[in-house]
């Protein structure tokens, strides 16, 4: 989505689905969908569907953690699956643009190495 200027474009577009996305995986806590502007050729972030600020607030709550985890590792089978290798990242503090957890599951030279 061009034009987003707010601090948490899951809770506020994706998760409600104000934009059409590419969900690679969903059940009742988490939401996986193709990034909508890429930084790396396989891009897919998963969510929880529930607002939580970072992996840092995320401390006591099993039953979430455990739903994130296997979605993360689900995606990352299939992109290692698919394309012989992933990396799994999260950010934290100012280097998190969206104040909500999310993580990402990449494959491939980003657009920084790509130039």
């Amino acid at each position: 989505m061009t034009g987003y200027s707010g601090d948490d474009f899951y809770c506020d577009v994706a998760i409600p689905r104000r934009e059409p996305l590419r969900v690679v995986f969903e059940d009742d806590a988490v939401l996986a969908f193709e990034h909508t502007r890429p930084f790396w050729p396989v891009h897919i972030v998963v969510v929880p569907k529930r607002h939580v600020d970072s992996l840092l607030t995320l401390e006591g709550d099993d039953t979430l953690a455990g739903s994130m985890l296997r979605a993360v590792q689900r995606v990352a089978a299939d992109v290692l699956r698919d394309h012989g290798a992933a990396s799994v990242t999260t950010n934290l503090g100012d280097y998190q643009d969206s104040k909500h957890l999310h993580v990402h599951v990449h494959a491939g030279t980003s657009r920084a190495e790509r130039i």
